[in-house]
């Protein structure tokens, strides 16, 4: 099975290079890349064109036409159309994944089912070493349990034990999950009408999945990615306007967004 991993970037170059170095040390190696840029940055052309020689897997790039601010749902559709992959697996540009990832989503792949994984919350300290050195070794899980970082047991790579039960009520989180490029046509892609971070990259398109019978399943424990230390960077005033655009959508029942992949008047 081929997969399309999809990370959403914006202006981070070492975090980009991070998750290329882990991605280049998977256990999978059928996969391709896109680097989905939530930006117009004539820079990013130039480092594409440099990753490409240096890495085996393929690496395509889409990015805004010009610069509108946050359009991160824009840029999945994009990213959703060009891709090759059957199983489209989504993360943000500040986390690194495990050297399992591509496996465990091929592994717990199911048609019409999206899967659902978790983030370890990496420290500062450990954060700062890492994009120091380079170094993915330290990710051991050792090294993790005793760093000050935060959900620490995500981190315990367990391919064949459940540790995670309930998994359809576990929501689902836009910079660990998967779904097969089929299914994601269904609801017509991600909605565009979110133009502020959160709710709309992962809420809302888990609402909609769920809406025509999609069911989802945990790979906690087996698809780990390593979210890298950052402040928040959400506003209040982003996340109560989405959560009021997510309001109305779920009372007018537009489980096919119009403004999606498709653009419906």
């Amino acid at each position: 099975m081929k997969v399309s991993v999809i990370i959403s970037y914006y202006k981070n170059e070492i975090n980009l290079k991070l998750i290329l170095k882990a991605l280049e040390n998977q256990s999978e190696t059928d996969f391709e890349v896109i680097v989905s840029e939530d930006d117009c940055n004539k820079e990013t052309f130039k480092l594409i064109k440099e990753f490409k020689k240096i890495y085996n897997f393929p690496i395509e790039h889409t990015n805004q036409e010009k610069d509108l601010g946050f359009r991160k749902n824009m840029m999945l559709n994009k990213s959703t159309k060009l891709a090759k992959g059957d199983l489209l697996v989504f993360i943000d540009g500040d986390c690194v994944p495990h050297k399992h990832f591509i496996k465990a989503y091929i592994n717990n792949f199911e048609e019409d089912v999206m899967l659902k994984g978790r983030r370890v919350m990496l420290s500062e300290k450990l954060t700062s070493m890492l994009k120091k050195t380079f170094n993915l070794k330290l990710l051991g899980l050792f090294n993790v349990l005793f760093s000050k970082s935060k959900k620490k047991k995500i981190g315990i790579y367990s391919p064949f034990l459940n540790l995670s039960y309930n998994s359809d009520k576990k929501w689902l989180l836009g910079c660990n999950w998967g779904v097969s490029k089929k299914t994601i046509y269904k609801v017509n892609g991600f909605d565009e009408d979110y133009t502020r971070a959160a709710v709309g990259e992962d809420n809302d398109i888990e609402w909609r999945l769920k809406s025509i019978g999609i069911k989802g399943k945990s790979v906690k424990n087996k698809a780990i990615v390593y979210h890298l230390f950052h402040k928040e960077k959400y506003s209040k005033e982003g996340l109560f306007f989405n959560k009021e655009i997510f309001k109305n959508k779920k009372e007018t029942k537009d489980y096919y967004c119009l403004n999606g992949l498709e653009k419906i008047s």
